[in-house]
C-alpha cells in the first residue's frame, strides 16, 4: 500500500479535510504534522457538519488511529474542547487519538502577545488568527518552550514556565503596556489537563514505522497551504510553520521514502483569507478592497468564510501559476480539483495561465510577496456549462464544458488532476482512472 501526502496548493481552505476523511477508508492512520489550531477542515458526512481544528479528519473513521506529530503546537483546552465536541456526538476519540512527547504547547502567554501585537500594528497587521501559534513557535526555536512531556516532571515544568512568565510579562508590561499574566492561575489551567493529556503520549515515529512494517497505509493530512509557508510562501503574509511536502517527514518524525505519493488539493477558483498579494483576485474595478460581483457570488456560493474565525475569504480565479510553484515545492503526482459545483452558474469563468511582471511574461509565480503583488494576470476565457455538477461521482455524467476547463487545467499545469469533488459529502467525489494505481 502506498503512503500519501495530502496538502493545499493554493492559499488554504481548499477542501482537505473531505478529502483525507474519504480515503480514510483504506489507511490504517492519519498523521497531522504541522500547525496549530488555527486552521479549520470541515466535514460533512450525512448532512451532518463536523469542524476540526487540531484532531486529523481521520477520526470520523473508527478503524482508523489519529496521531498528531512533534511538528504540531498544541493548544490543550483548545484540543480536549474539540475532543469533548466529538465525544458528544457518539465518537470514541481518545482512545484513537495518539500525541507526539516532543509537540510544544501553545500557553496562554503566546495568545496574549499573538493579539498585542496585532494590535499594535494596527492597519499593518499580519492578519493571524490571535491563537498563539507564531509565539508557540518562536519559544520552540529559541529552545525555551514546553512540550508535552514536560508535563510528566511537574518540579521542572513549574520552574521553565516561572522565568518564561518572567519574560513575558517584562514584554508586556514594558513594551505593549498591557496586563501581566499570573503564574498560578496558568498553572492551574494546566493542572486540570494534564493527566489526560499525557496519558495520550505516543512515540509517533515508532507507531507509524511499525505501520509501514506491516504494509498498512498512512495518510499525512497537512493544514494551511504551500502559499502560506513560512519559507516559500508570500512572506510575510505567511503562517508560522512549513505546510509543504518536505515537512511531513519532518513534522512526523519518518523517513521521506516513506511517503509514496503527495495530492495537492486545489479549489477550481481561488480564495485567500487576511492580509497579502492575491494576483487572481475579483475585486471593484473602483475599490481593489471590495470584491466585484461575481467575486462576492463565488463568496455565497463556496460559503468563503473561515471554518475556524468565520473570516470572510477574498475570491478569485484559479491561478495556474502559483499552482505551478506549489507543484514544483512539494513534488505533486496528482491533483485533486475541489468545489467545482460552485461555478456551476457563471457564464464563464476565467483561468490566470500567466503573468506580466515588469513587461516580462511569468508562468511560474515568483518568490516573495513584493514581487508577487507587482504582478499583472493574465486570463483565459473558457465558457461556462450553466448545469449543475453538484454530487456527479463519474466523469462521463460531468457536462462537457465543465470537462474541457477542467483539461485545460490540466493541460496548463502540466500535472494530472486524479480527483474531482463535486460537493461537500463523502461521496461526491469522482475518482479518475489515474487514481485507480494509488
Amino acid at each position: 500500500m502506498q503512503n500519501m501526502l495530502i496538502l493545499g496548493t493554493q492559499w488554504g481552505d481548499e477542501g482537505k479535510g473531505k478529502i483525507v476523511d474519504w480515503l480514510t477508508e483504506k489507511c490504517a492512520a492519519v498523521v497531522r504534522f504541522q500547525g496549530g489550531h488555527n486552521a479549520g477542515h470541515t466535514l460533512i458526512i450525512n448532512g451532518k457538519k463536523t469542524i476540526l481544528r487540531l484532531i486529523p479528519s481521520g477520526i470520523m473513521h473508527p478503524h482508523v488511529t489519529c496521531y498528531i506529530g512533534a511538528g504540531v503546537v498544541l493548544h490543550p483546552h483548545a484540543l480536549f474542547s474539540e475532543i469533548a465536541e466529538l465525544e458528544a456526538s457518539g465518537l470514541d476519540v481518545k482512545k484513537r487519538l495518539k500525541i507526539a512527547g516532543n509537540a510544544h504547547l501553545i500557553m496562554p502567554y503566546h495568545v496574549t502577545l499573538d493579539k498585542a501585537r496585532e494590535a499594535k500594528k494596527g492597519s499593518e497587521k499580519i492578519g493571524t488568527t490571535g491563537r498563539g501559534i507564531g509565539p508557540a513557535y518562536e519559544d520552540k526555536v529559541a529552545r525555551r518552550g514546553l512540550r508535552v512531556h514536560d508535563l510528566l516532571n511537574m518540579d521542572s515544568f513549574e520552574q521553565k514556565l516561572k522565568e518564561n512568565l518572567e519574560y513575558y510579562n517584562f514584554l508586556f508590561k514594558n513594551y505593549f503596556s498591557i496586563n501581566e499574566l499570573h503564574y498560578h492561575e496558568i498553572l492551574h489551567d494546566i493542572i486540570q489537563v494534564k493527566d489526560d493529556l499525557t496519558a495520550m503520549i505516543e512515540d509517533v515515529p515508532q507507531k507509524l514505522q511499525a505501520l509501514f512494517d506491516k504494509n498498512e497505509r498512512v495518510i499525512f493530512e497537512g493544514a494551511q497551504g504551500t502559499m502560506l509557508d513560512i519559507d516559500h510562501g508570500t512572506y510575510p503574509f505567511v503562517t508560522s510553520s512549513n505546510c509543504i511536502a518536505g515537512n511531513a517527514a519532518i513534522g512526523s518524525g519518518v523517513g521521506m521514502h516513506n511517503i509514496n505519493y503527495v495530492l495537492g488539493i486545489t479549489k477550481a477558483y481561488c480564495t485567500r483569507v487576511g492580509a497579502g498579494p492575491f494576483p487572481s483576485q475579483l475585486y471593484d474595478a473602483d475599490d481593489e478592497k471590495a470584491q466585484d460581483e461575481i467575486g462576492k457570488f463565488i463568496a455565497k456560493e463556496g460559503n468563503e468564510f473561515g471554518s475556524v474565525t468565520g473570516r470572510p475569504r477574498r475570491t478569485g480565479w484559479i491561478d495556474i501559476p502559483a499552482l505551478k510553484r506549489a507543484v514544483l515545492i512539494n513534488g505533486v503526482k496528482g491533483i485533486c480539483i475541489t468545489k467545482l459545483d460552485v461555478l456551476d452558474k457563471l457564464k464563464e469563468v476565467k483561468i490566470c495561465t500567466h503573468y506580466m511582471h515588469n513587461g516580462i511574461e511569468c508562468t511560474i509565480s515568483p518568490q516573495g510577496a513584493s514581487e508577487l503583488a507587482q504582478c499583472i494576470p493574465v486570463f483565459e476565457t473558457v465558457s461556462g456549462w450553466n448545469e449543475s455538477t453538484y454530487g456527479i461521482t463519474d466523469w462521463d455524467s460531468l457536462p462537457s464544458q465543465a470537462q474541457k476547463y477542467l483539461k485545460r487545467i490540466q493541460e496548463l499545469l502540466g500535472t494530472r488532476i486524479d480527483l474531482v469533488s463535486t460537493g461537500p459529502e463523502r461521496s461526491h467525489t469522482i475518482k479518475l482512472s489515474s487514481f485507480d494505481s494509488i
